[in-house]
């Protein structure tokens, strides 16, 4: 018993040893707060997003003496312009004067012709001035067209229909492809014209034109 006993002393002072070096190593290796191992962690700084270049916008530059307009917004025909009913031949109507003043504008009237029946004397004319304005890379200042008022009176069953429309026109200059002025300015005008038209294929189309005398 005696031998038990001194063995278990010995394994006993033999485990406080191996502990108490185990301290010492601890204390010797961290010298700072426990549980820092001295491993440094780099920060990482997010890369700044590119800010998006912003697309230029087109800005429209109506034509002067230094030269012809720019950038001239084309004309978006509404859908209500192919319905066969006073709305859509008034709607029509304000869209064919539309793409009218686009081509006094830019001497491109290739829309507004289509929407024209072969033998409109006076849409002809139109045409012809738009032309001579733009030959020989001339240009047209001013001239603006505007239809305020539009009233129309649908016959149902008749082959044409009219439609009353005031028309007023800003003075017209001409210019050459020297800045030069052409020939003497157009003065502004405030007309009522009818316009016939006729509703074929689903959609409307000018026949005739002319001035309330």
């Amino acid at each position: 018993m005696t031998t038990r006993l001194a063995s278990t002393r010995f394994r006993l002072a033999g485990v406080a040893a191996l502990a108490a070096c185990a301290l010492t190593l601890s204390a010797c290796q961290g010298g700072g707060t426990p549980g820092n191992t001295g491993t440094t962690t780099a920060s990482v700084t997010p890369s700044a997003t590119p800010t998006p270049t912003p697309t230029p916008i087109a800005v429209y530059k109506p034509a002067d003496a230094k030269g012809k307009a720019q950038n001239v917004p084309v004309p978006v025909k509404p859908a209500l312009a192919d319905e066969n009913s006073k709305a859509g031949l008034e709607a029509f109507t304000k869209y064919w004067f539309a793409l009218l003043n686009y081509g006094f504008e830019t001497g491109d009237s290739s829309a507004w012709e289509k929407l024209i029946q072969p033998g409109c004397l006076f849409c002809e004319n139109l045409k012809s001035t738009i032309e001579t304005g733009y030959k020989l890379d001339r240009w047209q200042a001013g001239g603006r067209i505007s239809a305020p008022i539009i009233d129309a009176t649908v016959a149902e069953g008749a082959p044409t229909q009219q439609v009353m429309v005031q028309v007023i026109q800003e003075t017209t200059d001409f210019y050459k492809a020297d800045g030069s002025i052409g020939r003497a300015p157009e003065p502004a005008s405030n007309t009522a014209s009818v316009v016939i038209a006729s509703y074929k294929d689903g959609a409307w189309i000018v026949s005739d034109m002319h001035l309330v005398q």
